[in-house]
């Protein structure tokens, strides 16, 4: 038995640690279906405008290996077998996200609330059916034993991220709900970073930076604003390998 990809998938988040667990997590990530051409797709594709949420199976490409246990992201007390799990790392590297369809435009369908990788293989398209795939009184397995932080932005954190979502850099906020949601101060999960700059916690997104707090005693995390990780040395330095300087140029001198 052997699948064919009927298409593509392209969106911002190009690595593991870019995306949600869950695309639901993730509201604010768009995304392109781009169909391969000549396969007679367009008739495939008829009214399927008509429903307003669709499931993308897709491989995940990025996986050589699978693991029989694997340690959930938001469960380091014990390991769980892969099929109680959503993890990656599965016999058949297919997975399954339910998705806000925005538009289809020929062969590209645009989706909100993602939790894919750049150039992931899709698999097929099927419509959400409230009637059949919404059970409200499921249970949540071993999904009932987390204990979650709320995530709270400031307000100079909240006009960053504005302002940075609307220059097209929209997985960075995804990233820090996703991150601080679950043992926020865990340097074995999270890319924590302490200087002598910064007194609070500081977590690092690529080539940017968030400084943040924790109480405790709610259970919650405060990100106090975002900043850029490069120095003022490596801005004004032409070399740019991963072409986002521009865009720190920018962020940098609007904060001054």
């Amino acid at each position: 038995m052997q699948f064919n990809p009927i298409g593509i998938f392209h969106c911002q988040e190009k690595y593991p640690y870019d995306t949600a667990r869950q695309g639901i997590l993730a509201g604010a990530n768009i995304g392109v279906v781009e169909l391969f051409p000549g396969k007679n797709f367009e008739q495939a594709l008829r009214d399927l405008d008509s429903f307003t949420h669709i499931w993308i199976l897709f491989a995940f490409h990025l996986n050589a290996h699978w693991k029989p246990m694997i340690t959930p992201p938001r469960h380091r007390k014990r390991k769980v077998g892969v099929f109680a799990s959503r993890a990656p790392y599965r016999p058949n590297p297919i997975g399954l996200s339910c998705v806000e369809l925005l538009e289809i435009k020929g062969l590209r369908i645009y989706v909100r609330g993602h939790d894919l990788l750049d150039n992931s293989p899709v698999l097929d398209l099927k419509p959400y059916l409230r009637y059949a795939d919404c059970h409200p009184d499921a249970g949540d397995g071993w999904l009932g034993e987390e204990d979650l932080y709320q995530v709270l932005f400031e307000p100079v954190a909240e006009q960053q991220l504005a302002w940075l979502e609307q220059q097209g850099l929209t997985c960075l906020r995804p990233f820090l709900i996703n991150q601080l949601q679950f043992e926020p101060a865990d340097t074995k999960r999270h890319r924590l970073l302490h200087n002598e700059e910064h007194s609070n916690l500081v977590l690092a997104y690529r080539t940017w930076r968030a400084e943040f707090q924790i109480d405790e005693s709610c259970r919650r995390v405060r990100v106090s604003k975002v900043f850029s990780g490069y120095s003022e040395e490596e801005l004004h330095d032409d070399n740019d390998p991963y072409q986002d300087k521009a865009l720190h140029r920018a962020f940098t001198e609007k904060a001054h």
